[in-house]
C-alpha cells in the first residue's frame, strides 16, 4: 500500500511538471505591456506558458512566409485585420471555429474561421501641445488640412510595406476619393510633403509624439489615448472628412508546433476575463462579453468610410508596388 501511495504521488508530480512544461509560441502586433497583460493572465489561470514575440503586421506577414517550411508559432493575436485575410490568402494560417467565437458579431469574423475580429481602432491625428504652442501649429483635424504647407515635415506616419496601421491609411485615403487611386496618389504625394519620417511600426509615431520629438502624428485612436491618459501632452481629432479602421484580429497559424495549447489561448482571448483586460486599452472591443469602457469618442459620431477588408487585402501587393514607386519605399532596419 504504502509503494503504491509513493507511485500515485509521483504520477501526480510528474503530471504537474508536465503541465507547468506546457507552452504555446505566439506572434503578437499588440503593444508589448498589453501582450504581456494578456498573455500573464493567462499564464496564471492554466500554467500554459506564452512565449510570444512583438512583430509589426509587415513583420508578421514576412516572417510567417519566411517560416512556410519550419513554422515557429502557432497563434497571431493582434494585427490589423486585412493581414489576417492575407495570412489566409497565402495559406499561412488555418480555421478553427472557436466555441466563444459567438460572442463576435458575424460581420468581424471570418465566414471560413479563419480569423476572429477582437477590437476595432479608427485611424487618428494627434499633437504635441507644447510644440503646437511654440511652432504655431494647429491639431489637424482633416485629411485635407494635413498637407497644408504649414505642417511640412512636421508628421510622421508609418510605411504602409511594413505597418497595416499605415495601409489603412492609403486605403481610407482610396475610399474619401471615390476610389479613384490616381487622385489618392496625388494626395500621397502631397502628404509625403508633410511626412518628417516613416517609421516601421504603426505605433511609432505617437510615441515619437508624445515626447514632442514631432509635433504630429497619424496612428490609431486607442494607442493616442493611452499616451495621453498616461500624461503625454497631446490633444487627438479624428480626420471629419472620413476615417478608416483596423479590425484587430487572431488567427490560429498553419503548422504550429503547439496547436493544442495555440486553441486553448484562442478560446481563452475571447472570453470574458480576457476582452476585460482588452477594454481597458482604450480600444473599442467587439465582444458583446467586453465591460464597456468611455475613452471621450464614439464611432456613431465619426465619418467612417465604408471599408472592404477583403479588397483591402487581395489589392495589397498591387497598391504597395505602386506606393513603393512613386512615394516611398520602404524604411531600412
Amino acid at each position: 500500500m504504502k509503494k503504491f501511495v509513493v507511485l500515485a504521488l509521483l504520477v501526480l508530480a510528474f503530471a504537474a511538471a508536465a503541465q507547468a512544461a506546457e507552452v504555446v509560441k505566439a506572434y503578437t502586433t499588440m503593444e508589448e505591456p498589453l501582450a504581456k497583460a494578456l498573455f500573464d493572465e493567462f499564464e496564471a489561470e492554466t500554467g500554459i506558458k506564452v512565449e510570444w514575440v512583438r512583430l509589426s503586421g509587415g513583420e508578421a506577414i514576412a516572417r510567417l512566409e519566411a517560416e512556410r517550411a519550419n513554422p515557429q508559432a502557432s497563434i497571431w493575436v493582434g494585427g490589423v485585420g486585412t493581414q489576417h485575410i492575407e495570412a489566409k490568402l497565402r495559406g499561412l494560417s488555418t480555421p478553427y471555429r472557436s466555441r466563444v467565437a459567438n460572442s463576435i458579431p458575424e460581420r468581424y469574423r471570418d465566414p471560413e474561421n479563419y480569423w476572429t475580429g477582437l477590437y476595432v481602432g479608427p485611424i487618428a491625428f494627434c499633437i504635441n501641445t507644447d510644440r503646437a504652442k511654440e511652432l504655431g501649429l494647429e491639431l489637424p483635424k482633416s485629411w485635407a488640412q494635413i498637407i497644408q504647407p504649414e505642417y511640412a515635415k512636421k508628421v510622421r506616419v508609418a510605411h504602409p510595406s511594413t505597418s497595416g496601421t499605415a495601409y489603412n491609411m492609403m486605403t481610407t485615403i482610396i475610399r474619401i476619393n471615390g476610389g479613384d487611386e490616381d487622385k489618392a496618389f496625388e494626395y500621397f504625394k502631397k502628404l509625403a510633403n508633410s511626412v518628417e519620417q516613416f517609421t516601421r511600426s504603426g505605433s511609432a509615431p505617437g510615441k515619437s509624439c508624445a515626447i514632442g520629438e514631432i509635433p504630429v502624428a497619424i496612428g490609431y485612436l486607442h494607442d493616442q489615448i493611452k499616451l495621453k491618459v498616461e500624461g503625454a501632452p497631446i490633444e487627438i481629432a479624428i480626420p471629419e472628412d472620413g476615417t478608416g479602421f483596423e479590425t484587430a484580429s487572431m488567427s490560429i497559424l498553419k503548422g504550429g508546433p503547439d496547436p493544442l495549447n495555440a486553441k486553448k489561448l484562442y478560446d481563452w482571448v475571447l472570453g470574458q476575463k480576457a476582452m476585460d483586460i482588452i477594454a481597458k486599452w482604450y480600444v473599442i472591443p467587439l465582444s458583446k462579453l467586453a465591460s464597456p469602457v468611455n475613452t471621450g469618442f464614439s464611432l456613431d459620431k465619426m465619418n467612417l468610410v465604408n471599408q472592404d477588408d477583403q479588397w483591402d487585402a487581395a489589392n495589397k501587393e498591387r497598391l504597395l508596388a505602386r506606393w513603393n514607386q512613386e512615394i516611398t519605399t520602404a524604411p531600412e532596419k
